[in-house]
């Protein structure tokens, strides 16, 4: 198979880092009011419900925004091929 050309794609691997942060301002905008608790265990609970809420919203925003401005975001070449005729006889 031979390269036909490339196309610019999303590099997820380094939106990585871009997700982490978002999810951690997320969390930490939304228990910033919290009060000290003295139970560790309730409290813990709704730290992961929280989390779990943040990443959904974060997701969802990258998804987004990648989708309809992905030029903002660091990409990289993939390449795409062209199929050779070896299966035709000769």
């Amino acid at each position: 198979m031979e390269i036909g050309g490339y196309n610019k794609e999303p590099d997820w691997i380094k939106l990585g880092p871009s997700m982490l942060i978002a999810t951690c301002l997320i969390v930490a905008i939304r228990t910033a009011k919290w009060a000290a608790v003295v139970h560790p265990t309730a409290s813990e609970r709704e730290l992961e419900t929280e989390i779990d809420y943040a990443v959904h919203v974060a997701n969802r925003v990258l998804g987004k925004l990648v989708g309809r401005k992905a030029h903002l975001f660091p990409s990289k070449d993939v390449p795409w091929y062209i199929a050779d005729d070896q299966d035709e006889p000769k």
